[in-house]
């Protein structure tokens, strides 16, 4: 009985650390070769350049200093209160590469041109070709100035 409880304890510990180990990756969904960069872009949606985000359903790409390696898709998913989604443009299940930068289709969807996996464009939920959200980042709109900024 003096060795079963020891064995037990230790195997107990192991199981414990192993599932906290798994639980606490910092992978986010994304591949390991995911590229991690700072984004910080602030948009203010009295320009005419981010129109499209005034409405629910609009879009819009952001190529500027900031935007991650390859820019992002931000998307307005709802008004009263304003919500948006901020997609990165890097493909979330295969390691970047000429090809694999996500684009927005006939409004609705996101795809990857290297191997036509689909995202719905409003949630970012996969329906062909991966089992990964893109990957998605921060932001905070002020309705007085009509400030977007997004962030990670």
């Amino acid at each position: 009985m003096k060795k079963t409880f020891p064995i037990m304890s230790i195997f107990i510990l192991l199981t414990i650390s192993i599932l906290n180990i798994n639980s606490c990756s910092s992978r986010e969904d994304t591949v390991s070769c995911f590229p991690l960069t700072p984004i910080s872009v602030n948009l203010n949606l009295n320009l005419a350049a981010y129109n499209n985000l005034n409405f629910v359903g609009g879009w819009i790409y952001v190529d500027e200093q900031q935007a991650g390696t390859r820019g992002l898709i931000v998307v307005r998913t709802a008004d009263n209160p304003a919500q948006f989604k901020v997609y990165d443009r890097n493909a979330p299940h295969i390691c970047p590469d000429n090809d694999t930068t996500l684009e927005v289709k006939d409004g609705i969807s996101i795809l990857c041109p290297k191997d036509n996996a689909t995202w719905i464009l409003l949630s970012g939920q996969p329906t062909t070709g991966s089992s990964l959200p893109p990957k998605t980042y921060f932001w905070n709109y002020d309705a007085t100035t009509k400030n977007l900024s997004l962030y990670n």
